[in-house]
């Protein structure tokens, strides 16, 4: 493999432990690989030339674990993050896969559920913090409905606001250096889960007690999912502020959430995916939530991983030729192509300004008739990636 596309830490490049330790089943199969350790998917990463790994509570720690086995595990993870240099940059926790969490966690009928939920988030933000982990995610894989007729909407948000406000206020007390990131999915495994997108996300969080304590962790499979634009959803979190962590994977259009190696269905949404990133000089952790096929051995993991972190890596490489490509920028130069005179009206609105803007007279026959160029562009764009350019 060309060291060229080798990956560093300084790329943050992360992946779950529930990723590339996925053993393979499915709905209609079972698992095609024996289970790993945590300490041996450590390894792994270090490995294949990862820089994080990320966890949910029982990725690490089962459910029912003693306390004396759960600091057996702690201790022996903490032992392989250090003799391979991993670390631990985001934690969440797994509020979905047990049965008590059917109807939800913090959205739950039950306010009991309702209470053990916060209870088990806070032991493992408290866990989160003892691995080094700076940001914490949250997706409701259950905070949703499978009938309206279970739920009433305004009740659950609220419920979910209160939930969020506690948390807030715990990392406050607690004096932990957190934030927290929330992640939209559209459905599955409910028939609907509440704030379905990301910029659902966005407007919600901006109803809470602490927003500048919380942001967002789009996900590629999610967004195709509801059949969106994720670059569009990315770059309204960036815009925001808001942008604390992001989900690589890939996915197609209108199917069930796959979780793909980055950027092997739609070549053209990671590229400008990845632009908008390094355009932006995105600073947080470039973090693959997908998996390998269940086709693959544990070679076949690694061939997994590795390819995640050298498609972005290429893409970058992409970016910067496209930045620099005299063809492209010059076409972009025309498509933008400013004279100046309209800067008179626009900008920050002053009466004087829309006064003026009231009399000035457009030729629309000729701005409608303007090309712009853009087949053009997009062809040499898809050149660019085909490696033409």
């Amino acid at each position: 493999m060309s060291h060229k596309f080798k990956p560093t830490s300084k790329h943050k490049f992360s992946f779950g432990l529930w990723t590339v330790g996925n053993p393979g089943g499915d709905p209609f199969g079972q698992p095609v690989r024996k289970k790993l350790t945590p300490v041996e998917l450590v390894h792994l990463l270090a490995e294949v030339g990862a820089w994080g790994v990320n966890l949910h509570d029982n990725d690490l720690i089962p459910i029912n674990a003693t306390s004396s086995e759960r600091q057996q595990i702690i201790d022996e993870f903490k032992n392989a993050l250090d003799e391979t240099g991993i670390v631990v940059p985001m934690a969440t926790t797994n509020l979905f896969s047990d049965p008590v969490f059917k109807d939800g966690a913090f959205t739950s009928n039950d306010s009991k559920v309702r209470a053990y939920a916060l209870q088990k988030t806070m032991n493992a933000i408290d866990l989160g913090i003892e691995l080094g982990a700076s940001m914490y995610v949250f997706w409701g894989g259950r905070e949703g409905v499978d009938t309206d007729a279970s739920k009433e909407s305004i009740q659950s948000l609220k419920r979910f606001r209160e939930a969020l406000n506690y948390l807030c206020e715990y990392i406050k007390d607690q004096d932990y250096d957190l934030k927290f990131a929330l992640e939209a999915k559209p459905n599955e495994p409910r028939a609907d889960i509440f704030l379905p997108t990301t910029g659902a996300m966005l407007g919600f969080i901006e109803t809470l007690d602490y927003p500048e304590m919380v942001g967002v962790n789009p996900e590629v499979a999610h967004e195709h999912m509801a059949g969106l634009n994720f670059v569009h959803a990315v770059a309204q979190a960036l815009d925001a502020g808001k942008l604390f962590h992001i989900d690589l994977n890939d996915q197609a259009f209108g199917r069930y959430d796959q979780d793909l190696r980055f950027g092997s269905v739609n070549i053209k949404s990671a590229f400008f995916l990845v632009k908008l990133l390094e355009d932006n000089n995105y600073d947080g952790c470039r973090h693959f939530d997908a998996h390998a096929y269940r086709t693959e051995d544990y070679e076949g993991v690694k061939d997994f991983a590795r390819g995640c972190m050298r498609t972005y890596l290429i893409l970058k490489e992409k970016v910067d030729r496209w930045n620099n490509d005299s063809e492209i920028q010059s076409l972009l130069s025309e498509i933008n192509a400013d004279d100046g005179t309209m800067d008179q009206y626009l900008g920050k609105y002053e009466s004087n300004k829309a006064a003026a803007l009231k009399t000035q007279n457009f030729d629309r026959k000729s701005l409608g008739e303007r090309g712009y160029g853009y087949e053009r562009l997009d062809q040499l764009t898809m050149e660019l990636l085909m490696g033409i350019r």
